[in-house]
Order: C-alpha cells, then structure tokens, then sequence
C-alpha cells in the first residue's frame, strides 16, 4: 500500500537498526519519505533529530512522523514540546491503532531496545492506515492546547 501522506523519520544511535529496517519496508512497500538520521551507530543527541523532524511537519500539516530512541521516551518527549504536535509512545500494533482513534496522533514514537521489528512495523501500519475517529475524542484533542 502506498501512501500520500508526507512521512517523516529520525532516530538516534539506540533506534538506528530499527529505523533502517522501518526505511528498507518503506521503500519496499512503495512509501516515500525523507529520513533525517542518524545514519550509524555513533552515539548521538536524539533531540538533534527529533527537531528537524518536527520542522518538517511544521511545514507540512498533513505530514507524520516516526521518531525511535532506545526506549522512545525521549523523542516522545522532545517532540511533544512543539504545539501541533501528538506524539504517541507506541510499543505494539493496537496501542498505534488506538492513539489514531482516539488522540489524531500524528508522531509515532518507538522503543528501538524494546520493540520486534514485526511489531514496529505492524505498528506503523495501524499508525498510518487508521483514521482518526474524531467525535467524541475531538473535544479532548482540543483541550489539549488549553490551559
């Protein structure tokens, strides 16, 4: 299945091999996306990359992203710092089912140290394909830029 949503992905050293797995199914299931790092193993900041992530989707609304640390707190973290972003700590296909659902995510976050690649892609897919359910959920998606 391909898709016309703009996909956006960053990782740091710890989420490197998932997120090289995750872009070799992507190609292979014919998605387009722009991967914005890291590209080895080297230790690095995951914020470095959760950012130029989050500016992507600034830049484009409609645009998700897929974000991966070791445990993918710390991406969750950094990348729910920005306004228009929900960003969902996923670690199983139904939890990325859900946080479309019922919280219109539009980040996926995964633990690269604590997630098969089965699931993290099984995840994906549900994260992309579902749509958000709105309803009733959408009056508590507005409550979350209030204070």
């Amino acid at each position: 299945m391909n898709s016309n949503i703009p996909l956006f992905l960053g990782s740091d050293h710890a989420g490197f091999p998932l997120k090289e797995y995750l872009c070799a199914q992507l190609k292979n299931a014919g998605y387009s996306f722009q991967d914005f790092g890291t590209f080895d193993l080297d230790s690095v900041d995951y914020p470095d990359f959760v950012h130029p992530v989050m500016e992507a989707i600034r830049n484009s609304p409609n645009g998700r992203g897929i974000l991966i640390c070791g445990s993918g707190q710390g991406v969750c973290m950094t990348a729910n710092k920005y306004p228009f972003i929900r960003a969902a700590l996923v670690w199983n296909p139904e939890i990325a089912k859900l946080s479309r659902q019922h919280n219109d995510s539009n980040v996926l976050c995964l633990p690269g140290r604590f997630i098969s690649t089965q699931d993290a892609w099984d995840s994906f897919l549900n994260f992309i394909q579902t749509p958000f359910e709105g309803g009733r959920h959408l009056n508590r998606i507005q409550k979350m830029n209030t204070k």
